[in-house]
């Protein structure tokens, strides 16, 4: 019987092993589902049925350099921090400003670009040169962003009337059109725009009225393995020179 029962130890250790070494493999071999803002160039767009642009490629570049698979899921930007906090995403890049609100729901990466909200009018807007000039203006901003952020914050300061979007081109549409005065966007955005776009009616006007950093986020507590993957990634890239490789292509100094 003590044969027996040694033998029944000795298998069910050498199973309880295997599975150990199972869920480890599985664990390591995870592909990760990561979000970017469907339409935000120069940081995440769609050309010719493939999505390209800052945020896209620094991603790419740092899964090859820690060696993690992905699936890219491109969407709404409303909808990606709900996404990580329901745990259906894995972790974001989508040109997400780095905010003590944000902090409270999500972990963030070390800093991966500095930006900063531009004011945007019509080309041929004379009224608005500056943030003193939008007392009393209507705005336009996108839902969940940080010029939404700054816009609420400052509704009463310069009695501002609030108009939301789902996506920066219907944003700038508006602007285009005469609906709205001026829009609030990060800056390298919309200076893309300008630049890339020789029909765009677009200008931006003064100093940036907030600057931010940008960051790869994940929810709160959660994917910290993804998290220092991505920043050990992303100090191999800049310090190779990669990361302003991938940053020249669409912004220049």
């Amino acid at each position: 019987m003590k044969k027996k029962s040694c033998i029944a130890m000795i298998v069910a250790s050498v199973m309880s092993v295997a599975l150990l070494v199972g869920c480890g493999a599985k664990n390591e071999n995870k592909k990760y589902v990561i979000a970017t803002d469907a339409k935000f160039a120069p940081f995440s767009f769609e050309e010719n049925g493939t999505y390209k642009g800052i945020d896209v490629e620094i991603l790419d570049a740092i899964a090859k350099e820690e060696g993690f698979e992905y699936e890219l899921k491109p969407m709404d930007f409303n909808g990606i921090i709900p996404g990580l906090t329901s745990n259906q995403l894995d972790g974001a890049i989508s040109a997400m400003s780095i905010t003590d609100e944000r902090k409270k729901a999500l972990d963030f990466s070390d800093p991966y670009f500095e930006s900063g909200l531009s004011i945007v009018t019509n080309r041929n807007n004379v009224a608005i040169n500056g943030e003193s000039d939008i007392k009393g203006k209507s705005v336009s901003v996108k839902k969940g962003t940080a010029g939404a952020k700054f816009a609420e914050d400052n509704k009463d300061k310069y009695g501002l009337q609030l108009n939301y979007f789902e996506d920066s081109p219907s944003m700038f549409q508006a602007v285009e059109n005469g609906n709205t005065d001026f829009a609030l966007e990060d800056y390298p955005v919309i200076g893309y725009k300008i630049k890339v776009d020789g029909n765009s009616k677009l200008k931006m006007v003064g100093n940036k009225v907030d600057i931010s950093n940008y960051g790869f986020a994940v929810n709160k507590n959660q994917n910290k393995d993804l998290l220092k993957k991505f920043n050990d990634g992303l100090k191999k890239l800049k310090d190779s020179g990669k990361y302003d490789e991938i940053v020249n292509q669409y912004i220049s100094k």
